[in-house]
Order: structure tokens, then sequence, then C-alpha cells
């Protein structure tokens, strides 16, 4: 009886035990979702459709060009620009024309002025009075003006006038003459000395007003990347590139002209020099 007691007793423990290990795998199985299947895609990839490409007369086919647009350089600058960048941009303008208008002019009057110089040194002192001499210049020679003015000392020389020596007389003539064709000839100096020196500064205050404008723009636009900075900033350093360009032909135009301008009235004043030596000695056999 003992026996079949213990048995019974050692199934009843395994069926407990059984049943113990068995209670929560039914429940995770219960708990698990049940896997869903994806359903698959019905629909077919779309198919590129093929544009064909216009043909010619002559079976070739046509090229599309792309106008490409440039967003920066002078015509950017003018377009995007205000009025005071125009305004700039128009007296730099302005300035270049003008010195490169007076170096021009100066040129040719330089060389009219050599030319009259060999004209003077071959016709005049050839001739038998300095009357005959005058006479055979042009009647704009700077050359002929000074002999007038030697000329019109000794006609002149009476009344007040009279009292001043003839020598001094003559002497101050004809350095008035000299001292007015000095100062014809270097007219317009100033100007080129004027557009060399304020040009560059002019462009400088073109790049600052137009790169304030640039970043008042990308500040408001709140775009900082490296296309909205260095077109805008790039278009107002051509300011001063403009500024440079004009300053430099100006400053080498004036240097060049006043050179020139001292070789001129060498010539002049040799000229006024042997005038004045001529007349004295015409007045004494006088």
């Amino acid at each position: 009886m003992r026996k079949i007691a213990a048995r019974i007793f050692i199934v009843c423990a395994c069926g407990l035990n059984l049943a113990l290990v068995a209670t929560p795998i039914t429940a995770l199985a219960q708990a698990a979702p049940t896997p869903t299947v994806a359903p698959a895609a019905s629909a077919a990839p779309a198919v590129p459709v093929l544009t064909p490409v216009p043909m010619t007369a002559d079976a070739k086919p046509v090229a599309i060009k792309e106008s490409a647009e440039n967003p920066y350089g002078l015509e950017a600058l003018w377009r995007t620009s205000d009025w005071i960048a125009k305004s700039v941009l128009i007296l730099l303008l302005i300035m270049s024309v003008a010195s490169w208008y007076i170096l021009v002019v100066k040129l040719l009057e330089q060389a009219k002025i050599a030319r009259q110089a060999k004209a003077a040194a071959k016709d005049f002192w050839s001739a038998g009075t300095v009357e005959q001499g005058a006479a055979a210049l042009e009647a704009t020679s700077p050359f002929r003006f000074i002999a007038n003015a030697g000329l019109d000392a000794t006609k002149k020389h009476h009344g007040l006038m009279g009292h001043v020596p003839l020598n001094d007389w003559v002497t101050m003539s004809i350095q008035r003459s000299v001292d007015r064709i000095q100062s014809s000839v270097q007219g317009g100096l100033s100007v080129l000395a004027t557009v060399g020196s304020i040009s560059p500064f002019v462009g400088l205050f073109g790049t600052v007003w137009g790169i304030y404008g640039a970043l008042t723009a990308i500040g408001i636009s709140g775009q900082a990347s490296i296309d909205k900075v260095a077109g805008p900033v790039g278009e107002s350093l051509i300011m001063t590139a403009i500024g440079l360009a004009v300053a430099v032909p100006a400053v080498l135009s004036y240097n060049w002209l006043v050179g020139r301008n001292k070789s001129v009235m060498e010539d002049v004043r040799a000229f006024g020099n042997d005038l004045h030596a001529v007349i004295l000695g015409a007045a004494k056999k006088a």
C-alpha cells in the first residue's frame, strides 16, 4: 500500500510540474501578436517618357541653348545698386573722360609748340628786323606773341614808363609774356592732379557704401551663405578697382606732361632771352 501511495504521489507531482511549466508558455503564445504580411506592391514602376528632339529640314537635332546670365559683374552692380552707388560710378566715368581728354589735348598742344619752335629758329632769326621776323611766324605762335610783346615795350617806353630803364622795361614785358605762355601750357594739369588724388577715395567710398548695403540686405534676408555674400561684396569691391583705374592714368599723365612742359618752356625762355638781347642791341644802334 505504501508503494502504491508513493507511486500515486509521484504521478501527481509530475502532473503538477507539467501544468506549472505549460501555463506561462500558453500565456506567452496568447500575448504574442500575430505577424502581418505586407501586401505585395501591385503598381508597376513609372516609365520615363522620352520627348523627341525637334528636327530641322536637314534632319539634324536642334541644340537647346541655355542662356546662363552672370549674376555678378558690372551689369549686375549697376542693376542692383542704389542712386548713391550709381552717382559714384558716373562721377568716376566723368573724371576718367576728363583726364584722357586733357592728356590728348595737351599732347597735341605740346607737339604744336615744338613745331612752332623749329619754325621760329628757322624763320625769325634769319629776318632783317624784329618786325619782319614776327610777321614770318604763325599768328597763334607763342614766339610771335613774345616778339610782339618786346616790340610793344620799345614803342610804349614813354610817359611814366619812360622813367623805367629800357633794359628793365623790356625784360619785364618779355617775362610777362613768357609767364602767360607758361600758364597756358600748364592749364588742365590741375585737373589731372585732382583726379589722381581723389578718385581712389571716391571709389573707396563706393565700396564702403556697397558693402554696407550688401550686408544689410543679407542680414534682412537671413541668408549668409557664400553665394549670398561673395556676389554683393565682390561687386562693391569693383568700385575700388574702378577708382584705381581712373587714378593711375591721371597720375602718370600728369607726371609725363609736366616733364614735357619743362622742355617746351626751355625753348620759350631761350627765345625770350635772345629776343631781349636783340631788342636792346637794336635800341643802342638807333
